[in-house]
């Protein structure tokens, strides 16, 4: 679960932001998992089922999953997923 401590009122306005999008992870067959919030507010999340090897995974990341985050938990600086497979070029 989650590796440090988050206020669970954060964890709450943190996974609230996810479920807004989560209906989409599931649609494709994945859904993600809040792994820590860093000291520099950097949300480490992992990526499961099929969005943990799909090539749009760093689009979803950065303009769904993100954007959903950010607008909801201004807070936070950055999200990154821990287990993304980069896209061969």
């Amino acid at each position: 679960m989650v590796t440090n401590q988050i206020s669970s009122t954060f964890l709450d306005r943190i996974e609230y932001a996810l479920n807004q999008i989560r209906p989409y992870l599931e649609a494709d067959g994945g859904n993600v998992k809040v792994l820590e919030l860093t000291d520099e507010m950097v949300l480490k999340l992992e990526f499961l089922g099929a969005c943990g090897s799909c090539t749009m995974s760093t689009m979803t990341l950065k303009a769904g999953v993100e954007q959903a985050v950010k607008r909801e938990v201004p807070e936070i600086r950055a999200v990154e997923a821990v287990n993304l497979t980069l896209p061969v070029a």
